[in-house]
C-alpha cells in the first residue's frame, strides 16, 4: 500500500506539480488549497506525511502544524514546510514537533521526493521499533 501524502498550498501550480511528481513516485496524493482546509482534510484522511506552504490565507503552515501537533491522531505526522525565499521560521516555530524539514521556494521536485522517501522510511522504522 502506498503512502498517502497531503499537499497544502494556495498556489494551484505548486499543487499540480507536486501532485504529478508524487503520484509518479508511487504515492497517493490528496490536496488542500489553504491551511484551514488542510486541517480538515488531515483529520478526515489520516495522511502519512504533509507538505504545506508557510504563507497561506486563513491559517498559515505553522498554525496548521500547531493544530496537528495538538491532536493525538495527527501529532506524529511528519511535515515539510515550503517557504518563500528569504522567509525564515523562528526557533519557537521550528520547535513544533511535527516539522521535519523546511524547504525554500523555488525547490527541486526531485530533492523533495527524496526528502519524502527518507522521512517515510524513518517513520516506518520508528513504527516497527515501537511495535516490536
Amino acid at each position: 500500500m502506498s503512502a498517502r501524502i497531503l499537499v497544502v498550498d494556495d498556489e494551484s501550480h505548486i499543487l499540480h506539480v507536486l501532485t504529478l511528481k508524487l503520484q509518479k513516485a508511487g504515492y497517493e496524493v490528496i490536496t488542500a488549497g489553504d491551511g484551514e482546509e488542510g486541517l480538515h482534510v488531515a483529520l478526515a484522511e489520516s495522511p502519512d506525511l504533509i507538505i504545506t506552504d508557510l504563507q497561506m490565507p486563513y491559517m498559515t503552515g505553522v498554525d496548521l502544524c500547531r493544530a496537528l501537533a495538538g491532536r493525538p491522531g495527527t501529532a506524529a505526522v511528519p511535515v515539510i514546510i515550503l517557504t518563500a525565499r528569504g522567509y525564515a521560521l523562528s526557533e519557537e516555530d521550528l520547535g513544533i514537533g511535527n516539522i521535519r524539514e523546511v524547504v525554500s521556494k523555488p525547490f527541486s521536485p526531485r530533492l523533495l521526493i527524496q526528502m519524502v522517501q527518507s522521512l517515510l522510511e524513518a517513520g516506518s522504522t520508528t513504527r516497527k521499533a515501537k511495535a516490536a
